[in-house]
């Protein structure tokens, strides 16, 4: 069975505490894009994972599809497969493309083998994969609160909308980024500054990362101004790596300072 694991944006990013277990607790809206990867499955003698495309780090064992996998394993009697993921989504991106792989390979395993898992038992098999995983599990806009794994259910729609992602070819590590971030509590939640009409969000919905990230790499900035310039409604950077996007009434000319960078473009 082949599937194509989407990638997510953020609409606003608070970073409002550090947690005592270490993580930190957040407001967003996450916002599914339809830029993935290709992920195949398929029954095997022999448990077997490949990949092709954009290099992957780590071992085999850290591998999140793998991981994802080993959940289900340890629970259920699944047999050998062989995996297949040919990786499009750049890594260190902020734009959730691994935590997109793990989530799909436990639904698309769910699936394939009738384990019959609700859409809550799957969340809870992803949660441990990373903060970003459950999401996917839906993949569909919801305003995310805590270590943005819990959930709840969003009036945003941008359907309609066109939107470009930019990523200028920096991977900004989870390390890198929080290791700038001062948190803070607002007296006004991004819950309610999402109702407000896109035109007036660039006023007031805010990635906290930008604060610390846009001073080390100039370049991000740069970007985002770019494509206000380009006529974009509203322009930030993703979750805590470096893909800058920009949401658009519609398809535009890409500019040509883009043209050394990886760029997706496509209607939400």
């Amino acid at each position: 069975m082949l599937i194509f694991p989407a990638c997510k944006i953020n609409i606003g990013l608070r970073i409002t505490e550090k947690r005592a277990d270490g993580f930190h607790n957040l407001q967003s809206c996450f916002y599914p894009v339809r830029w993935g990867d290709i992920l195949e499955i398929i029954p095997a003698t022999e448990f077997r994972f490949t990949n092709s495309g954009l290099s992957i780090p780590g071992s085999l064992d850290q591998n999140l599809c793998v991981k994802a996998y080993n959940r289900l394993k340890a629970d259920f009697d699944l047999p050998p497969v062989q995996m297949h993921l040919h990786k499009i989504v750049p890594i260190g991106a902020g734009l959730g493309g691994g935590s997109a792989d793990a989530a799909f390979t436990l639904t698309l395993l769910n699936d394939r083998f009738n384990i019959q898992l609700s859409t809550e038992q799957l969340e809870d098999y992803a949660r441990p994969l990373g903060s970003d995983c459950a999401f996917f599990i839906q993949n569909r806009p919801l305003y995310c609160t805590e270590k943005g794994d819990v959930f709840s259910e969003t009036d945003v729609d941008l359907s309609g909308y066109h939107i470009v992602l930019v990523y200028p070819n920096v991977a900004i590590s989870t390390a890198e980024a929080y290791a700038g971030i001062r948190p803070r509590k607002t007296d006004v939640s991004l819950y309610d500054q999402l109702s407000a009409p896109i035109d007036d969000w660039h006023k007031t919905i805010h990635n906290d990362f930008e604060d610390s990230l846009f001073p080390t790499y100039p370049l991000l900035g740069q970007i985002k101004q770019q494509l206000y310039e380009a006529g974009a409604v509203y322009a930030s950077m993703s979750g805590s790596g470096s893909t800058v996007y920009g949401i658009f009434n519609a398809p535009i000319s890409i500019p040509n300072q883009f043209s050394t960078y990886r760029v997706w473009e496509g209607r939400l």
